[in-house]
């Protein structure tokens, strides 16, 4: 298995090699270019996304304890005779 390190070190190496080619301002071109296409859309960030997703699992599991408890309730109230009318 290759070193991380050695990895990261080889792409310092060849992105400052870049850097100094014209591949290099074709890079950072192309890198403003999808920058500003990708700050036209919509998106949201990774840490935003999970947030979002977190708090809509909290929803769900509040929405199905609520509905285990209506349930709950509504089966009770079919075992239990109606109350009297008033003023009966």
């Amino acid at each position: 298995m290759l070193n991380p390190k050695l990895l990261d070190e080889m792409s310092a190496r060849v992105s400052s090699l870049l850097a100094a080619t014209p591949a290099g301002e074709i890079e950072k071109n192309l890198r403003a270019a999808l920058a500003g296409a990708f700050a036209r859309l919509d998106l949201v960030t990774r840490e935003e996304f999970d947030v979002q997703r977190e708090v809509l699992a909290r929803t769900r599991a509040k929405l199905e304890a609520l509905e285990a408890r209506a349930a709950e309730l509504e089966a009770r109230s079919r075992k239990s005779p109606p109350d009297p009318a008033p003023g009966s």
